[in-house]
């Protein structure tokens, strides 16, 4: 799978990585390589939690065991 990704520099020298396809999907790096690298390591894990929600299959965890469900109206 081929995706665009959107690289800027942020104020303090950061290499910023966004897929515009995948909403929520960004990462950074030092280097424009390992911003690179640390998109591709978002992607798939993007793509997983995507596949995982749509089977019914994800569990939520939070390290301190408090995790709230909540339904709000907008």
């Amino acid at each position: 799978m081929k995706f665009t990704v959107m690289l800027s520099t942020d104020e303090d020298g950061w290499i910023l990585a966004e897929v515009p396809t995948l909403p929520g999907c960004l990462s950074q790096g030092r280097t424009r390589e390992e911003a690179l690298g640390n998109i591709r390591d978002a992607i798939k894990g993007w793509i997983h939690v995507r596949l995982m929600r749509e089977q019914g299959n994800l569990e939520i965890k939070a390290d301190n065991g408090a995790v709230e469900k909540l339904e709000i109206e907008v």
